[in-house]
């Protein structure tokens, strides 16, 4: 793993990196959401203080996080500038020929998931990106947008809200479905989007892992029985979804021809910091750094929020659901060291 300090020399020299690939395109929840959700009707917002504080314009941005996200520092790391939300009205004409970012906070494999807050899953952002390569054509011309869409990488990061904010709180989700069907249920969806995604001409494309569910501060909160220690059943699931796919992207690869998919597995990095802090830098593992950091998210994360810390880069988590821009750093490190390979 590439250590911090070499990660942070990397992001300070991203204006003259060489651009390894033409564009990086972002699908999934709020983890990667760059903004979608601030032009969508739905009171899952992070477009307020104290959202945004670390950025580079040190203003909210509709990012879940004090800074970047883990797609910012990848695309920093592959020589790109940072995508933008496709809802933004500024996504347009040069300003998306290196990519766009698709994702949406609350959203998970299944639509169902987002649907409470009136976000869209991934069929949905399958339809803003089948819109955006009519407009690639547009802008560059059939033939250089096909060399875009067929050399350009894209990174998948979802499925925690299909647990925790789905299975986890709906009885009648859990009647329908044991927890063996409801993981082969997202593993489906998965497959799908994956089969969709390269029949528009994508080639690359990165999934990435659950991390340990258990350990988010809403989780340690809502069934950790007064203990500030990461609940079993939760990561028991991450882990049983997580081999699961791993095997899912396996079975993909051998049937689409030219494909290049890669498992990034973040799990082992998550939990060592978790159960290491002080090893990576930090002192805060199960509590974020808005308000009391134990369910404080989107609306409940704001300027008014009581006890918000003044250094997040000491805690693992920022609100009580998503991580700061230091683990997401960590993370877009990991993302990248096990990802280069496989795919470029």
């Amino acid at each position: 793993m590439i250590s911090l300090a070499i990660s942070l020399l990397f992001c300070s020299l991203s204006v003259s990196r060489a651009q390894l690939i033409p564009a990086a395109f972002t699908f999934g929840d709020s983890t990667v959401d760059a903004g979608n959700n601030d032009y969508l009707k739905t009171i899952f917002r992070a477009n307020f203080p104290p959202y945004g504080r670390d950025f580079d314009t040190k203003q909210p941005t509709g990012r879940f996080s004090n800074g970047r996200t883990p797609s910012d520092y990848l695309a920093a790391l592959l020589g790109l500038p940072l995508a933008l939300p496709y809802l933004d009205p500024s996504a347009k004409g040069q300003n998306i020929v290196t990519g766009v970012n698709f994702a949406t906070g609350g959203s998970g494999y299944l639509s169902e998931t987002g649907a409470t807050l009136n976000v869209p899953g991934l069929d949905g952002q399958l339809q803003w990106f089948k819109s955006y390569t009519q407009n690639l054509v547009k802008i560059v011309g059939k033939a250089n947008a096909t060399n875009i869409i067929s050399q350009g990488v894209y990174t998948l990061s979802t499925g925690s809200n299909d647990y925790v904010a789905n299975y986890y709180v709906n009885p009648l989700v859990q009647e329908k479905y044991s927890r063996n069907a409801f993981r082969s249920l997202l593993l489906s969806s998965f497959t799908q989007f994956t089969k969709a995604l390269y029949s528009l001409g994508a080639r690359r494309i990165a999934v990435v892992s659950m991390a340990p569910l258990g350990c988010l501060p809403s989780m340690v909160t809502l069934y950790g029985k007064g203990s500030l220690s990461c609940v079993d059943f939760a990561n028991r699931d991450a882990r049983l979804f997580n081999r699961a796919l791993n095997s899912t992207v396996t079975s993909i690869r051998a049937s689409l021809k030219d494909i290049k998919l890669a498992y990034i597995d973040i799990y082992p990095l998550v939990e060592d910091v978790i159960k290491n802090p002080s090893k990576n830098g930090f002192e805060q593992t199960t509590t974020g750094c808005c308000g009391i950091g134990r369910l404080a998210v989107s609306i409940l994360c704001n300027e008014h929020s009581i006890g918000t810390c003044s250094n997040a880069s000491k805690y693992v988590f920022w609100d009580s659901f998503h991580p700061t821009s230091t683990m997401n750093q960590l993370i877009a490190n990991t993302a990248f060291n096990q990802g280069i390979g496989q795919l470029l």
